[in-house]
């Protein structure tokens, strides 16, 4: 009874946190050049003009001459100076942003890495903290930096992105808009030197800026502010009674690469089907134990158990001595509805096959009405 009472206090204190934070608001284009700060910057002047208190907490121009123009008349919050290896750069200033209390401010970049020794690593946890003071932030982002499209993106451009942000930061926007060009429009406005200098601008046509390229990241772009308002019917539209809550659960081995391609393509399928709770299993067989793992192989494994969290899965580390049996009681105890595993050029596939224990992991899983899924 007493367990009860506190739940209901607690969710009535998560309703209350959640009314006083703040609103979202998120810009997104399939790459630089294709106006998001422009867009925010023009919704800063009407906000101003209908009596919002806005305010500019870090916007980067590019020295894009239209976008720079566009300052004019707006309030800017000072940013922080701070010295680093020998030369003085510039931060976003979170505690001044809340000191001020603006109704709402502009926080460009959200995938922006901070200078070392800032409180925050990332620019989302800065926005994060705004938020949690009741203030409403419009960011923006490229596609290519979220995390779980790294390795797609990279596929596609030939570019590993570093600088990421976590599939979770998407999924606690309000609103998501996309800034949607041509792929012709896109190259003109590079050809026009709206984007990147002159001396640039041939380098870009021939990289990143292919037409090709940019169908692609289009494509990856429109999907995405798709799936985030199908999640957003999800939450908001009353569902049927007896609908099936999808639950995902990811397997992986000690393969880092493969682990890798599974834990994020499983952290896409579990945003697209709005799943707030999904899992990474990694099963230990006695050959793998502390004592006798490589240290490249441990290493590789941590790395990947904090990708897994960073996506907002809980993972979960067993000891077996067989695999399918421990993928089987672990998808009974926790509910799930689609367990998804790596190709079969997988350690772990190779192990399953080997014992004739696939068999009797599809029956046992086809049984219980739970899905499979094999992934490239």
């Amino acid at each position: 009874m007493e367990s009860k009472r506190e739940d209901n206090v607690q969710h009535f204190l998560n309703l209350i946190q959640k009314s006083r934070r703040g609103k979202f608001k998120v810009y997104i284009g399939m790459s630089a050049g294709v106006g998001k700060t422009f867009r925010m910057l023009q919704e800063a002047h009407s906000l101003l003009k209908n009596g919002i208190d806005v305010k500019i907490g870090y916007i980067e121009t590019h020295n894009r001459k239209e976008t720079h123009e566009l300052l004019e008349g707006l309030p800017l919050v000072p940013r922080r100076k701070l010295f680093y290896k020998g030369k003085e750069l510039e931060e976003m200033d979170v505690q001044a942003i809340i000191s001020l209390r603006p109704e709402v401010v502009i926080v460009d970049e959200l995938a922006h890495t901070n200078i070392e020794g800032s409180k925050n690593e990332k620019r989302w946890q800065d926005v994060f903290e705004i938020l949690e003071a009741g203030i409403n932030v419009i960011s923006a982002v490229n596609i290519q930096h979220i995390e779980s499209l790294n390795e797609e993106i990279k596929y596609i451009t030939g570019i590993e992105v570093k600088e990421r942000i976590p599939d979770s930061v998407l999924a606690q926007a309000d609103e998501v808009v996309n800034i949607d060009l041509t792929a012709d429009e896109l190259i003109t406005r590079l050809k026009e030197g709206k984007i990147y200098k002159t001396e640039k601008i041939e380098m870009a046509l021939k990289n990143f800026f292919k037409s090709e390229h940019i169908l692609q990241l289009r494509e990856l772009a429109l999907k995405e502010v798709a799936s985030q308002v199908e999640r957003k019917v999800e939450i908001e539209v009353p569902k049927n009674k007896g609908s099936r809550h999808e639950k995902f659960m990811a397997c992986i081995s000690s393969n880092e690469e493969t682990a890798k391609k599974v834990i994020r393509k499983t952290a896409r399928l579990a945003n697209y089907y709005n799943s707030s709770k999904w899992y990474v299993l990694y099963v230990q067989l006695p050959r793998e134990s502390a004592d006798k793992i490589p240290l490249d192989k441990q290493r590789h494994l941590i790395n990947n158990f904090k990708l897994a969290t960073e996506l907002g899965a809980e993972v979960i580390k067993i000891e077996h001595t067989k695999i399918a049996k421990a993928i089987i009681e672990q998808a009974e105890n926790k509910g799930i509805t689609t367990v998804c595993i790596g190709k079969p050029r997988m350690n772990l596939m190779k192990i399953i096959l080997s014992t004739n224990a696939f068999k009797e992991l599809l029956n046992k899983l086809s049984s219980s009405e739970i899905d499979l899924i094999i992934l490239s």
